[in-house]
This record gives C-alpha cells, sequence and structure tokens, in this order.
C-alpha cells in the first residue's frame, strides 16, 4: 500500500517537525466511508480515526477524533471540554473555518489550532490513523509524536 505518494501539507508539517509517521494512499478505491477507508488499508476500524469539528455554546470550536466506525456522543464531548453543549458545525463551513473539506479533515495542520480531544481507545494502539488532509490519504502517528504537532486530551467522547 505504501507507494509514492504525493505530499499533503499534513506531510509536510510531519516532515518539518521531523515526526515519525507512515503515510498512505486510498485514492485509487471507492472507500468513502471511514469504514470503508479501514477496510481499503486493511486496518481494525477502531484504529483509524475521523476528525469532527464542532461549536459549542460559547461559541468556541472544538475538534474530536472517534473511531471511524463510533458515534461522537455529544453530552460526553460537550463535558469533555466543559461547555453546557455542543453542535456539530455546518458543513458549508468547515473549509473557510479549518482550511479543510469534508473527507480531508485532519487535526494538523487546520487555519487555526482548536482544542482537540480523542477519544481514550486511542491510548489502547502504538499509533493511530487519521486523515492526511486530503480526500485519498491518511497518516499514521503515535500519540507520543502528535503531542509534538498539536495539545490534545483523551476522554471518553463516544456514544
Amino acid at each position: 500500500m505504501k507507494k509514492n505518494i504525493e505530499k499533503t501539507n499534513v506531510m509536510r508539517i510531519l516532515d518539518q517537525k521531523k515526526i515519525a509517521y507512515n503515510s498512505y494512499c486510498y485514492a485509487d478505491t471507492d472507500a468513502i466511508s471511514g469504514i470503508e477507508v479501514a477496510a481499503a488499508l486493511n486496518q481494525n476500524p477502531d484504529h483509524v480515526f475521523k476528525t469532527l469539528v464542532t461549536q459549542g455554546a460559547s461559541k468556541n470550536y472544538y475538534v474530536f477524533l472517534v473511531p471511524v466506525a463510533k458515534e461522537l456522543n455529544l453530552k460526553k464531548a460537550a463535558k469533555a471540554v466543559s461547555e453546557k453543549s455542543i453542535e456539530m458545525i455546518k458543513l458549508k463551513d468547515l473549509l473557510s473555518l479549518t482550511g479543510y473539506i469534508h473527507g480531508g479533515c485532519s487535526p494538523i495542520g487546520m487555519k487555526k489550532q482548536f482544542k482537540t480531544t480523542i477519544h481514550f481507545t486511542a491510548g489502547d494502539f502504538e499509533t493511530i490513523l487519521f486523515s492526511a488532509g486530503k480526500i485519498g490519504y491518511q497518516v499514521e502517528v503515535s500519540l507520543d509524536e502528535l503531542k509534538k504537532v498539536i495539545s490534545f486530551n483523551l476522554c471518553d467522547i463516544i456514544c
């Protein structure tokens, strides 16, 4: 699966910070959903994470990473970031807010760094996979290495 993959901005940021990672391309598949992406990459869906962007009652924005086969629990997520409530941002606002499109959103390299929470099961793996900032591309990074690029907390945030 590892061929000559074109570099995404996420990969360039990881390279610049000398972060060890693996990159994967599934662009030549029909994979659309996170579960299909995990299958295309021969990965356990619990090991592949999707990036979700929300807005709290305070109007602050938050990023959550959850396993692709799971759903974000909005009440648990709100509690994790000390908000009264949160809701998913509107799809039309994603690009202008983050610089990423739906299906290619990564916690690395957003226009602004938002408070990020990753579901605690990420700690069960040596590495996790998530979007490399472009549809068809994923990166695999350890949580220790990821901490060098973005600040995040681990918490129970799924249904």
